[in-house]
């Protein structure tokens, strides 16, 4: 009985590594790690905020028309450049993810097995987003640089 004893000195010897507190991550503490999860959201905000401002843009660019119809002439000349035809891509790829991702956070919401399927649903999106973008991006490019 006295050399049990003797191997375990005290309680705290006996419970090292057990229900150690967790060590800081190396991202400097985030409770985030950086999985698809973390990804998505930050996404979802990016697209969000980019779709937000797109139409604050675009509503004031068309009450132009009312103030000054030859200003609001020039704006929409200066939107047929191919700069902005790029910026198109980058609409239509916002819109794009946003609205696929809004779809998977609706199942993982509404749906009792979504949040177990909340992984597969991310790459689902990724996947139907980046295929969408296939099939729209060259008819883009040859809209904007070939006159199409």
């Amino acid at each position: 009985m006295e050399a049990v004893a003797a191997k375990s000195s005290s309680p705290a010897a006996r419970l090292e590594g057990v229900n150690a507190p967790p060590q800081p991550s190396k991202m400097g503490g985030t409770l985030y790690r950086g999985r698809e999860g973390m990804w998505s959201w930050v996404f979802h905000r990016i697209t969000g905020v980019a779709i937000f401002f797109f139409l604050l843009v675009h509503v004031l660019d068309t009450a132009l028309v009312r103030v000054s119809p030859e200003a609001y002439n020039a704006v929409i000349g200066a939107y047929k450049t191919p700069i902005m035809g790029l910026g198109e891509i980058g609409l239509v790829a916002a819109i794009g993810y946003h609205a696929l991702n809004g779809l998977r956070i609706i199942l993982i919401d509404f749906w009792s097995k979504g949040a177990k399927y909340q992984k597969p649903m991310f790459w689902g999106v990724i996947i139907l987003w980046a295929v969408l973008l296939i099939g729209f991006v060259p008819r883009q490019l040859m809209h904007v640089f070939g006159g199409a």
